[in-house]
């Protein structure tokens, strides 16, 4: 019988779309600059279309829940497109606020006097 001979496993690439565009997002965060989709789609190499569909998939709480800001870039720094304004994002990391769990007097609507 002839030996059969397997291919061993390339390594692939597990950095994700959503990934990479999370990274140079906090990258720029961190110089306090704002990108444009254009902007993020040549850093990347993504489409533009692409790049808005992870920005929205990183506001989920599944995929880290974080804050996207958008504005308006100002006419002094780029020209108007002829379809509309040119909007700009930036993504930060959403503060949590701490929950305190109610006692187990608080729970049963039982509050403890205070002395």
């Amino acid at each position: 019988m002839k030996k059969i001979r397997r291919r061993e496993a390339r390594p692939r690439c597990l950095r994700r779309q959503r990934d990479v565009l999370c990274d140079v997002m906090l990258s720029a965060g961190q110089c306090e600059t704002w990108l444009t989709l254009h902007e993020l789609g040549r850093l990347t190499g993504y489409g533009e279309a692409s790049v808005s569909a992870q920005l929205r998939h990183l506001r989920k709480p599944e995929f880290g829940g974080y804050e996207v800001d958008k504005r308006q870039r100002s006419l002094g720094r780029a020209v108007r497109s002829e379809s509309g304004p040119l909007w700009e994002y930036r993504l930060r990391r959403r503060v949590r606020a701490e929950c305190k769990r109610p006692t187990v007097q608080q729970r049963r609507g039982r509050v403890a006097s205070v002395r």
